[in-house]
């Protein structure tokens, strides 16, 4: 099923890296000179087209801050700052998964969220692979892409973002649709397949166009899904197992741990632990609450070593989630030396 599944993640450009992992190359850095950020445009002047060239040429050459300055275009020349400065980061560490982890820990990186996504992308196509369960490969694509939520009744949907837009924009018959809306004459309205047990196996034919919709409601497989994904994520970079089950309430007066998994369910989270009165609004918003369990207790922080760390997820006011896997990684009670 997986073989040609999320390609554009870039997961043929890397090598294996000693001692697991994915090992960053020449031909992945050379994949982000091509975005269009990066890449030269018709007025482009002679020194950013020489600096690109040069950068294809030996994508892990030293670049220094006069040839920068000599761009005619200071957004240009900004941009190959924050690129550089991420390449470096990635060439610094022995894989891609020990650059992430260290991008997440250090509260000063000016690595764009555009970058930390993509990392996430490669990174969760490598640790899926041989996964069969459409599910699982749907909700994973949580992690690293934006999603709009649709409250029904019964069931919490939520589609990817940048494929609503567009099918908003043009009814989802691309440039025809487009010119279609700005006429003033408005194309059908298209529905996009809530992927479900008689679906789910076509997900890999069509998992580059990001257009399966996702149940997260408590008890649905999508809910269930989503715990499995985040059950691997922490085994990969943390070294530990832990148990994710959703939950419907929190209902624990020795409450000693939680993370959101978002930065909305962190504010919602931190209010009700710091006992403030939360608006109803508020905790609408919250989509999912989930009971997390360290298979090894002795992992964990001696003071809450055998408790449970209660996770959320939450929807902003404009009904879209952004989940922060990062958090995950960085806000567990692990031990001092786990941690490390």
């Amino acid at each position: 099923m997986n073989e040609n599944i999320w390609q554009s993640a870039g997961l043929a450009l890397l090598d294996p890296a000693p001692g697991g992992g994915l090992r960053v190359t020449p031909s992945f850095l050379k994949a982000y000179l091509a975005r269009p950020e990066l890449a030269p445009v018709a007025d482009s002047c002679a020194a950013e087209r020489t600096l690109h060239q040069s950068l294809l040429a030996d994508p892990e050459r030293p670049v220094d801050e006069a040839e920068l300055a000599a761009l005619a275009d200071q957004d240009a020349a900004e941009n190959y700052r924050l690129w550089l400065g991420f390449r470096d980061r990635l060439l610094a560490r022995p894989s891609l998964e020990a650059a992430y982890l260290g991008l997440v820990r250090d509260a000063d990186s000016r690595v764009p969220p555009l970058f930390s996504a993509q990392l996430v992308h490669v990174i969760l196509r490598r640790l899926l692979d041989g996964e069969t369960d459409g599910f699982i490969w749907r909700a994973a694509e949580l992690l690293f892409r934006s999603q709009k939520v649709s409250i029904t009744e019964g069931g919490i949907l939520v589609a990817d973002e940048e494929t609503v837009e567009q099918a908003a924009a043009s009814g989802g018959f691309g440039s025809l649709g487009a010119l279609l809306v700005q006429a003033g004459t408005a194309p059908r309205t298209v529905e996009l397949d809530v992927i479900n047990e008689a679906n789910a196996a076509s997900y890999g034919e069509r998992s580059e166009r990001f257009d399966m919709v996702l149940d997260v409601a408590f008890t649905r497989p999508g809910l269930d899904a989503l715990s499995r994904v985040l059950e691997r994520w922490v085994r990969h970079f943390l070294d530990v197992r832990v148990r994710i089950q959703p939950v419907q309430t929190i209902s624990d007066e020795r409450w000693s741990w939680h993370v959101g998994l978002d930065a909305e369910a962190t504010a919602i989270l931190n209010a009700m632990w710091h006992g403030v009165d939360v608006p109803q609004a508020d905790l609408a918003r919250i989509l999912s609450l989930f009971r997390l369990e360290f298979l090894d207790p002795a992992a964990m922080l001696e003071r809450v070593a055998g408790r449970p760390v209660y996770l959320a997820m939450a929807m902003d006011s404009e009904k879209r989630l952004r989940l922060k896997p990062q958090n995950l990684l960085t806000g567990l009670p692990l031990r001092q030396e786990m941690a490390s």
